[in-house]
């Protein structure tokens, strides 16, 4: 999507990225996120059906912790969302919007060198860029968690979780768990908070504050959804340096395209989505084809992935537009019942698929 007088820079599988002025040196710039109603699951790309209302369900949530978070001192990118050719606050609206205003940072693309990855040149920058991590919140250990995996190959310990026993799916945690990956390479990678600092150059006052702001979002996310009776699993959040090098918050958090959250074992998320496309020939034949070639597997897929039933359909669109609607405390769509009475009924979709 291109607007007059602005530069389109990404477009990811829930919202694009376009800039009016770019970061250059320690200047930032300042870009807009449009939240799509497209979306993705297991890498193959965009889905064959829109999600009517997914995009401004995104963008209003994302806004509401931005305006959540800053209410209690935390810095971010956010600058407000665009109505009208303004920016404005959510009270300020007069109805959903799509897109949010923020400031753009740098992001410094960090060189292949004889194989691995050189992040050297984060030693000399000082501020206005993107830190090259991204850091996860887990209150819970849902069934597919990557923790299992981690822990069956040992590149994660018991003692890291704060549990004496192996855990089992779905297990709430005692205590919240942070876990650290790449952010810039082809394909994340988790690291340990060591390796994480010294890759990005970060003192252990920077270290020490990117994990009691990344507890903080947890604790605001998780009181807002938790009086709408959903437990916030786990999460992520990204952050950078201004010019001055403090800490801001960027990208979105607390989304259910960011966040998975659950009711009455129900994911209030994209997980839904995955559940669905997994009980498909499509999701086997996807299996098979990665099994066979990790790059090219796309060309071993022979069928494109089949549009969900219309009803499902509406329903997963209800379920982001009621969330919006319920975490804000406002109705900006009014087409839709009560949070709870659409889970219900996906409820009874999942059970009967």
């Amino acid at each position: 999507m291109r607007r007059w007088g602005m530069k389109f820079l990404k477009r990811g599988s829930v919202k694009e990225l376009l800039a009016l002025s770019e970061p250059q040196g320690e200047r930032p710039g300042e870009g807009r996120f449009v939240f799509t109603d497209s979306y993705s699951v297991f890498d193959w790309g965009e889905m064959p059906d829109p999600i009517p209302g997914k995009g401004a369900s995104l963008c209003l949530i994302g806004a509401y912790f931005f305006e959540e978070l800053e209410a209690r001192g935390v810095r971010t990118h956010y600058l407000g969302l665009e109505e009208d050719r303004e920016l404005k606050r959510l009270g300020g609206l007069k109805g959903p919007s799509r897109t949010m205003g923020l400031k753009l940072l740098r992001v410094l693309e960090p060189p292949v060198r004889g194989g691995r990855y050189d992040y050297s040149l984060y030693r000399s920058e000082r501020g206005n860029f993107l830190i090259p991590l991204e850091v996860i919140y887990r209150n819970a250990l849902p069934e597919g968690s990557s923790v299992f995996r981690r822990l069956k190959e040992g590149s994660l310990r018991l003692q890291d979780l704060g549990l004496e026993e192996p855990p089992q799916p779905g297990q709430m945690l005692p205590e919240p768990i942070l876990d650290v990956s790449t952010k810039l390479e082809a394909t994340d990678r988790y690291l340990s908070w060591q390796e994480a600092q010294e890759l990005a150059a970060l003192s252990d006052e920077e270290v020490a504050e990117i994990r009691h702001l990344t507890l903080e979002i947890d604790r605001v996310i998780t009181e807002a959804t938790g009086r709408l009776g959903l437990v916030n699993e786990d999460g992520k959040a990204e952050f950078g340096f201004d010019q001055g090098r403090q800490l801001l918050v960027l990208d979105v958090v607390g989304t259910p395209d960011e966040s998975r959250f659950t009711f009455e074992g129900v994911p209030v998320s994209k997980e839904l989505l995955r559940i669905l496309y997994r009980r498909t020939p499509w999701y086997r034949q996807i299996q098979e084809a990665k099994g066979r070639d990790r790059l090219r597997w796309k060309d071993y897929v022979s069928e494109p992935p089949p549009p969900l039933e219309p009803r499902t359909l509406e329903l997963v669109s209800w379920m982001y537009k009621a969330l919006a609607n319920e975490l804000t405390g406002r109705r900006w769509f009014d087409d839709v019942p009560p949070l709870r009475e659409v889970l219900e009924e996906l409820k009874g979709v999942l059970e009967g698929s």
